[in-house]
């Protein structure tokens, strides 16, 4: 299933990122990892995480890097280092480590949405997502039901990670800086990470409950699926108001 394309996600070129300058940062956000084992870093740029990371002994990490000029930097700099020259949103994660692996980075804000999908679409060989995002983006995936900022990517994230925001990261430490601060959120995958509902369903009903917000469930779902399959108490309110477990109660009734 192409989540992306499903949730509506039109990646651009991504070569402009926002590189992190300031080493206690990027200290800080490696030893946020908690997994042991295999670890991809995405778009490690020249290498200021990379270098904390390799540091930790419980780490054997692999790195994926779309720009030459940071790759050829990266081969020069960390001789040992396992580089991929591809890009992120391309690439097969899992030819990189076929079992299980744990995903970090200093996340690229105009290609942060479609990296989070992705990691829908791997979540089954990803315990946890440990990284850095525009600070909206990171507030967006944490916040729970009732709030203005609780959207798509917070129940579908929230479906199957539980999702923590860790700490905020000012705009002076960013060469160059951005406009906007940054966040530091940690994933971890839930231990029962399956749906006990039609997964492709349930994703069409989230995206389309949220494409409407402002209506109640009732009118924005009215085009897949008949009002009395669905318990009326839930029809009476809006997207934002529900956690992730009524749209999986949603999509049990109207497939049932």
């Amino acid at each position: 299933m192409n989540l992306k394309a499903m949730i509506g996600v039109n990646p651009k070129k991504h070569l402009g990122q926002h590189f992190l300058a300031d080493p206690n940062t990027a200290k800080k956000i490696a030893e946020s990892l908690l997994y042991k084992g295999d670890v991809l870093e995405i778009g490690p740029g020249m290498g200021i995480l990379t270098k904390f990371l390799l540091q930790n002994k419980d780490v054997n990490l692999a790195v994926i890097e779309i720009d030459g000029e940071s790759v050829e930097y990266l081969q020069q700099h960390f001789e040992t280092l396992k580089i991929i020259h591809q890009d992120v949103l391309k690439c097969d994660w899992r030819s990189v480590f076929p079992n299980q692996f744990a995903v970090i980075g200093n996340f690229p804000y105009n290609i942060s949405a479609p990296i989070l999908f992705r990691l829908l679409e791997y979540r089954a060989w990803i315990p946890e997502f440990t990284g850095m995002l525009q600070k909206e983006v990171a507030e967006r995936i944490t916040q729970q039901p009732g709030s203005k900022e609780y959207g798509i990517l917070s129940v579908l994230l929230q479906t199957f990670y539980d999702a923590k925001y860790l700490f905020t990261v000012n705009e002076t430490v960013f060469n160059p800086p951005p406009k906007v601060k940054s966040g530091v959120i940690r994933l971890l995958r839930k231990e029962n990470f399956t749906l006990d509902c039609n997964e492709k369903t349930y994703f069409q009903v989230v995206k389309t409950a949220f494409n409407q917000r402002r209506k109640t469930l009732r009118n924005s779902l009215k085009g897949i699926a008949e009002s009395e399959k669905i318990d009326p108490a839930i029809l009476q309110k809006r997207p934002e108001q529900l956690p992730y477990q009524d749209f999986i109660t949603i999509t049990r009734q109207i497939t049932a």
